[in-house]
C-alpha cells in the first residue's frame, strides 16, 4: 500500500457506544460508519478498547475464539478504503502454561495484520489482572502509516512505556481506551502530556456509553487527536462520533529539528547502588511494599552467569514489582559445594547480577540457606526452580503463613555452572 506522501495523511477515530459479547454487532456498527464517511487513503483510524466484546470477563475466553475472523475482516476493511485500523480485542494464546488472554492492541492494514502490541498495566481496580495476563516488550508497529506506537487504556499513566516506543521511532502513538467520564480531565491532561514530552502526535479513541463492568459506569468519550506541541487538533463529545483530520508529520520533524526529546537515551544509574546490605534491604522493601509493591525474592550462587540464569530471572522479576536477589557468599558456596568454588569473588558475582535490568536488589547472605534473609523481607512471592518440589524449598512456609505465595519456574535453557567448568577443564 503506498500513500501520496510519507509526511501528509489522515487520522481519527471512531468513538462508540459497546455492546457487550457481540462482535458481530459491534463489527457492523464499524462498517456501517466507514460507508458512510469512507476515509480518505492514507487514513489511521483508532477504535476503543475492546471494541468488539467489551469488558465482558467470564465470557473473553470463548470470544477470544473469535478474534482471528475479526482481524480477517478488518484487513478487509483496511485493503477496501486504503487504511490502518488500530484497536483492542481479546487475544487467545493456548500453551504448555495453559491458556492465556491478553488485551492487545492490533495494527490492520490491507497487507492483513501489521502488528500487535499488549497492555503493559492492567488495571486490579476493575480486575483486569483476575481475568487477563500482562505483555511485555512494548514495541511499535510497522505499518503501511509509518511505525506506530501503542497504549492501551492504563497504560496511558506510565510514561515509560509512551517514551521507550517514541525512542524505539514510533511517529506518533496510538491510545486504545475505555476511559470512565469521572477521570475525563486527566485523560486529556495524560493524552497532552504523552504528546508534549515525546514531541509526538497522539492519537486516542474512547468508548463512550454505558460500560459493561457491571457497575454504573459511564465511558467518557473526548477521543482526540493532540499535536506534537500538545495543541488539542480535534476533540469528540461524550456521544458516538466518527472524525478524520488530515495529519501533516513535517511539523513534527521540525521541532525535534530545534530540540529533542525523544534522542537523548542517558543511562543515568550506577548499577552498583543495587548491591545492598540486609538493613538497608529491609527499608526498601518496607517502602515498596507501603506503595503497594509485590515483592519477589529468588536465592543463588549464580558463580559463572549463564543463559539459563538471565531467563530464570527475567521471569521471576515478572511474577512481581520488585526483584531482591539473595546471593551466596564465598563461605556459603565451600561449604555447599566445596572448597574449589566459587570460581568468581561475591561481590564480583553481585557486580554482575546488579547489572541485570530484572533484578532491583542483590544481598550477599553467609548462611547455608537464606532463611534469615525470607524471614527479614518477608516477600509476597519466593521464586524458585521447578526442580525443586515446594516442601523442600526453604522459607515457602513462612512466605505462605504471611499470605504470600511459592513460584517454581521451569529452565528452559539446559546449561549449569558445573557443566561450563566441566566444559573448560575438557578443553584444556
Amino acid at each position: 500500500m503506498n500513500f501520496e506522501s510519507p509526511f501528509l495523511s489522515s487520522a481519527g477515530f471512531f468513538q462508540s457506544a459497546i455492546t457487550p459479547a457481540a462482535p458481530a454487532v459491534n463489527l457492523t456498527r464499524l462498517q456501517t460508519a466507514l460507508q458512510l464517511s469512507p476515509c480518505l487513503p492514507g487514513t489511521l483510524l483508532v477504535l476503543p478498547e475492546l471494541w468488539a466484546t467489551g469488558f465482558v470477563y467470564p465470557q473473553l475466553a470463548e470470544l477470544s475464539r473469535q478474534t482471528p475472523w475479526i482481524l480477517e475482516q478488518l484487513s478487509e476493511l483496511a485493503a477496501l478504503y486504503q487504511m490502518v485500523i488500530a484497536g483492542t480485542l481479546v487475544e487467545r494464546v493456548e500453551d504448555a502454561r495453559g491458556l492465556s488472554l491478553y488485551n492487545t492492541l492490533f495494527f490492520s492494514d490491507g497487507n492483513g495484520l501489521a502488528g500487535k502490541i499488549r497492555k503493559q498495566h492492567l488495571f486490579s481496580y476493575w480486575h483486569e489482572d483476575d481475568w487477563l495476563s500482562p505483555g511485555d516488550s512494548p514495541r511499535p508497529v510497522d505499518t503501511a502509516f509509518g511505525r506506530i506506537g501503542g497504549l492501551v487504556c492504563y497504560d496511558l499513566r506510565f510514561p515509560e512505556v509512551a517514551k521507550v516506543q517514541s525512542q524505539q521511532g514510533a511517529s506518533l502513538l496510538v491510545v486504545s481506551a475505555q476511559w470512565p467520564l469521572t477521570r475525563i480531565d486527566q485523560w486529556r491532561t495524560l493524552l497532552q502530556a504523552r504528546a508534549i514530552e515525546n514531541q509526538t502526535f497522539v492519537i486516542a479513541g474512547n468508548g463512550c456509553g454505558p460500560g459493561n463492568d457491571g457497575n454504573d459506569l459511564i465511558l467518557g468519550g473526548h477521543s482526540m487527536l493532540i499535536d506534537p506541541s500538545g495543541a488539542i487538533l480535534a476533540e469528540a463529545g461524550e456521544d458516538e462520533q466518527f472524525r478524520t483530520i488530515s495529519l501533516d508529520l513535517q511539523p513534527q520533524q521540525l521541532l525535534r529539528e530545534k530540540f529533542s526529546t525523544v534522542a537523548p537515551a542517558r543511562y543515568a544509574f550506577d548499577d552498583k547502588d543495587k548491591i545492598v546490605g540486609l538493613a538497608d534491604c529491609v527499608r526498601m522493601v518496607e517502602c515498596r511494599k507501603r506503595l503497594g509493591q509485590r515483592i519477589v525474592f529468588t536465592n543463588g550462587c549464580f558463580d559463572i552467569l549463564h543463559a539459563g540464569h538471565v531467563e530464570y530471572l527475567q521471569e521471576a522479576r515478572k511474577q512481581g514489582d520488585f526483584l531482591v536477589v539473595g546471593l551466596n557468599s564465598d563461605h556459603s558456596i565451600r561449604s555447599i559445594k566445596g572448597e574449589t568454588r566459587p570460581i568468581n569473588h561475591e561481590l564480583q558475582r553481585a557486580r554482575v547480577l546488579a547489572a541485570l535490568g530484572c533484578v532491583d536488589a542483590v544481598v550477599v547472605f553467609s548462611e547455608d540457606t537464606p532463611l534469615n534473609l525470607i524471614t527479614a523481607l518477608l516477600p509476597q512471592v519466593l521464586v524458585k526452580g521447578a526442580d525443586w518440589p515446594e516442601e523442600a524449598i526453604v522459607g515457602a512456609r513462612e512466605v505462605k503463613e504471611h499470605g504470600g505465595q511459592v513460584v517454581r519456574i521451569v529452565f528452559t535453557t539446559e546449561t549449569s555452572t558445573t557443566g561450563i567448568i566441566a566444559k573448560i577443564q575438557k578443553q584444556n
